[in-house]
């Protein structure tokens, strides 16, 4: 009997995740109409997010700390371009909370000229943030990569455009071997298909990944996908549904592990700008499975 009741109460609870209907994170303060891309530390006290106004002209990664409960006024984090002369993207916390990868398209001494986005690392010491650095050419090229996130072992998953324009962009991986990371390798079937995948969040294990792909069969512009590592391979991936899903944008997933929450961007074309908030949810990864 016990053990029915114990049941019951899973599948109550997972029909909760499955219904809630996504919150907006901090409203005004942090989510204005114009922001994307939330990641939180570890310890959920740090939120970096980027600020766009809702254009793409300037980009800035935001920062705020939390004390009390309560969330500080955003400033600049000191790694990002505090007066807008280069674009910084997708800021994401490695799952032990010591790096922040995001990407950026600041002169480099390899092309003082670039426009395209590497994926660039920064470490979080007692006083803030260190000096940030981009990862060897090996990962970034001559084209764009950027959201790219980080498991326990250092193994990174981030976005590369196609070259031959095959798919648009596809989802990479570069594991880390004697402290250097290894030529990028495509993840390819069936989360890469043809047309384009991007935005992906590798939980800490490597177990699972949360992407978005501009696949006809979501319900919008582009969707929110799940997909498991098992048995050495990636079962087919799922759309994460409604109501995280809708009929227009959702990318830019993050999920924090200790709060057992899943934020993400959800983005609408208004006249000439865009509108784009930060929500969260509940999030059982065991109702996914």
């Amino acid at each position: 009997m016990k053990s029915v009741v114990v049941s019951f109460a899973l599948f109550l609870n997972s029909i909760a995740f499955a219904q809630t209907e996504p919150l907006l994170f901090e409203p005004e303060l942090i989510s204005n109409d114009g922001v994307f891309g939330l990641t939180l530390s570890p310890d959920s006290k740090t939120a970096l997010w980027v600020r766009s106004n809702g254009k793409r002209d300037t980009l800035q990664i935001m920062e705020s700390r939390k004390a009390e409960g309560k969330w500080s006024q955003p400033k600049i984090a000191s790694f990002s371009s505090a007066n807008g002369n280069w674009k910084d993207i997708d800021p994401v916390f490695s799952p032990d909370g010591k790096t922040v990868l995001f990407q950026s398209n600041r002169n480099t001494h390899r092309d003082a000229n670039r426009k395209d986005f590497d994926i660039w690392m920064v470490s979080v010491t007692k006083e803030g943030w260190g000096e940030p650095y981009p990862l060897d050419t090996i990962v970034n090229t001559t084209t764009s990569e950027s959201y790219a996130s980080m498991t326990h072992k250092g193994t990174i998953y981030f976005m590369k455009e196609n070259e031959n324009k095959v798919g648009q962009s596809d989802i990479y991986y570069s594991v880390k071997k004697n402290g250097k990371y290894q030529k990028p390798i495509n993840i390819g079937t069936p989360i890469n298909t043809n047309d384009r995948e991007s935005n992906p969040y590798i939980s800490p294990k490597g177990d699972y990944i949360i992407y978005f792909s501009s696949t006809s069969e979501g319900y919008g512009e582009v969707d929110l996908y799940i997909s498991f590592y098992k048995n050495k391979t990636w079962t087919t991936p799922k759309n994460l549904g409604l109501p995280i899903n809708s009929a227009v944008a959702e990318f830019c997933p993050f999920v924090q592990e200790k709060e057992k929450r899943l934020y993400f961007t959800r983005q609408e074309k208004v006249e000439e700008r865009f509108k784009e908030n930060i929500f969260y949810v509940p999030f059982d990864i065991d109702f996914y499975r």
